[in-house]
């Protein structure tokens, strides 16, 4: 172990930090709501990990690898939303190109983000979708908080989705209440606390949850 890489990867941790402090711009413009680009990071990497269970023929270390560090170089440009983007972008790239000749594992970053970036490998597209099944996500959050303004944005969002398995995934999410993974009003549970009546349910989702998503297919 050198002690030039240590000190870098020392450097790198501490950067990675920042993330938790950087906002995300896009929720000032949308009125309610606040992500940090960790918290972004974070859920769309389990997104894309999800999506390449739909698609098996994808790499999946690389679609994992690529969207931990898509948005990695915000920690030095700050995020832009799409306000700010038809103004002009920041040096992103340069910021990534400079982080990433100061760590020992920089060129194999690079890589990921130049992939990524490019957007024109299967792979790419699928961190691409994650991206996008993140914001719609949480669009869908807010807009069930009571935002009136995030089924406008949610529509145009789901418009930039590419694969198959984005759009699939990006119906469901908008059909699904977010409180669905947990929370039933007819499970017995809620109202008794009757262990007998705690086992969950089979099956993903809730009664209502299929309900909803069955509703919104057929229409």
């Amino acid at each position: 172990m050198k002690k030039d890489d240590l000190h870098a990867i020392a450097d790198f941790i501490y950067e990675a930090g920042i993330l938790s402090k950087t906002p995300r711009s896009g929720l000032w413009f949308l009125g309610t709501g606040s992500q940090s680009v960790a918290e972004h990071l974070l859920r769309t990497t389990y997104i894309a990990y999800a999506l390449c269970y739909l698609a098996p023929e994808a790499d999946r270390a690389k679609v994992v690898y690529m969207s931990m560090f898509h948005d990695f170089a915000e920690g030095r440009t700050s995020d832009l939303n799409y306000v700010h983007q038809r103004y002009g972008r920041l040096a992103e790239a340069e910021a990534f190109r400079d982080l990433s000749v100061e760590i020992p594992f920089g060129k194999e970053m690079a890589d990921f983000y130049a992939e990524e970036q490019a957007k024109q490998s299967f792979e790419a597209k699928l961190v691409k979708d994650a991206d996008q099944l993140e914001w719609i996500a949480t669009l869908r959050e807010e807009e069930l908080r009571g935002n009136t303004k995030a089924r406008a944005w949610l529509t145009s969002a789901i418009k930039r989705l590419k694969t198959e398995q984005g759009k699939a995934v990006g119906k469901y999410l908008l059909a699904t209440h977010s409180d669905a993974w947990w929370f039933d009003e007819n499970d017995k549970w809620f109202i008794s606390r009757d262990p007998k009546f705690a086992k969950k349910k089979k099956g993903p989702g809730t009664a209502k949850a299929k309900k909803e998503a069955k509703a919104k297919k057929k229409a």
